[in-house]
């Protein structure tokens, strides 16, 4: 949510600064279990601190600044209590999907205690009294429809944006950086599958796995980077069974000029998720040249359009295919490839933080005229 809160506030200073003064409102995170010897460690001490900062310490650190401005936005919905706190009738949230809500509207799937519903309910009570909410994709749109959650009229589709360093061109310092990464010769094409992203259950990371494995049967030099984070406990102990564990290159969050070298240097880029609310790396690597197979989501191919291949979900045969296909396609040196990384960069030129920006100016002013 970092890069969507910096791209906007960005282009709405470079292109509306006549209109608004923008200002990012950004209070430190206090640090209190989590500093503590031992169990400041502990992912629970991390969470508790992370609860405390969103529910106590920001709504405080709001009320002392909230009259030195004229609209507010919150860039992500996770935190949209803090309307209640700001105005909901001068408040504008962006929502990224309905994960957050899920123990709300769909209990029986996520069961929750008592306190952490009770917490939810504000932070949804929070989206749906606001001004109005930004929704990042049509399927959003639709879902928050669907669960009567917000009238149309107070809803409207922003899209997300590609980083304007995901760019089909060479970086040579970021690709010598990622090829350093990668522990390979820059000049040296391997064949990459990429997977972008966090290791959450709706991401699917076993069948990311799963697929690889049997890509790996037909194409034995593929290897597998994955961005964003070491695997779970579970997803490694998959990794090792499967026997690919030795050929998966698991790398941190990286500079955003470095991931784009990483993009390019990847043959495809798999999203294999049950669940998306835009898949903005979907995007980022279009953007880059970096063809796609993506689960057949709605909102998957909105984004993707025609550029983009798509397999069901779970379907490990169509998405093998898929993939070994594409890497012969890529072998073989033929036309067809490179009109489809043309393809690629046209459609992810539909997406920009410009267009973004323009679209939450003219939001800002309807809220303005209420």
């Amino acid at each position: 949510m970092d890069l969507v809160g910096g791209m906007l506030y960005q282009n709405l200073r470079a292109f509306h600064s006549a209109e608004f003064a923008a200002t990012q409102v950004q209070p430190p995170m206090r640090r209190r279990w989590s500093k503590l010897p031992l169990v400041g460690r502990t992912r629970l001490a991390l969470n508790t601190d992370r609860l405390l900062n969103r529910m106590g310490d920001y709504p405080r650190y709001l009320r002392r600044t909230m009259n030195q401005f004229d609209v507010f936005h919150v860039v992500d919905h996770s935190y949209a209590q803090l309307a209640l706190v700001l105005g909901p009738e001068k408040t504008v949230v962006t929502c990224h999907d309905l994960n957050t809500f899920r123990c709300l509207l769909e209990p029986e799937e996520e069961p929750r205690p008592r306190w952490f519903r009770a917490m939810t309910r504000r932070i949804l009570n929070g989206m749906t009294r606001c001004a109005h909410v930004v929704c990042v994709s049509e399927a959003v749109r639709q879902q928050i429809l669907r669960h009567s959650l917000v009238p149309a009229a107070r809803l409207s589709v922003v899209h997300n944006g590609a980083h304007p360093s995901c760019l089909p061109l060479p970086d040579p310092a970021a690709d010598a950086g990622a090829a350093r990464l990668l522990a390979s010769d820059p000049a040296h094409q391997a064949s990459y599958l990429l997977h972008v992203g966090s290791t959450a259950e709706r991401k699917r990371i076993d069948l990311l796995l799963e697929i690889f494995a049997a890509v790996r049967k037909q194409a034995p030099g593929a290897r597998l980077i994955r961005v964003g984070g070491p695997f779970t406990a579970a997803q490694s102990l998959l990794a090792e069974k499967l026997g690919v564990a030795g050929a998966i290159h698991v790398l941190p969050f990286l500079d955003r000029s470095v991931l784009a070298a990483v993009y390019r240097r990847a043959s495809i880029l798999l999203q294999p998720s049950e669940a998306e609310g835009f898949g903005l790396p979907v995007v980022e690597a279009l953007a880059c040249g970096c063809p796609v197979i993506a689960s057949d989501l709605p909102v998957l191919r909105e984004v993707g359009g025609s550029a983009a291949v798509y397999c069901p979900v779970g379907d490990v045969p169509a998405w093998t295919r898929a993939a070994v296909e594409l890497l012969r396609e890529q072998a073989s040196g033929a036309e067809i490839f490179a009109q489809r990384r043309a393809r690629a960069c046209e459609q992810a030129s539909l997406f920009s933080w410009a267009e973004a920006a323009r679209k939450l100016a003219d939001i800002y002013h309807h809220v303005l005229s209420q």
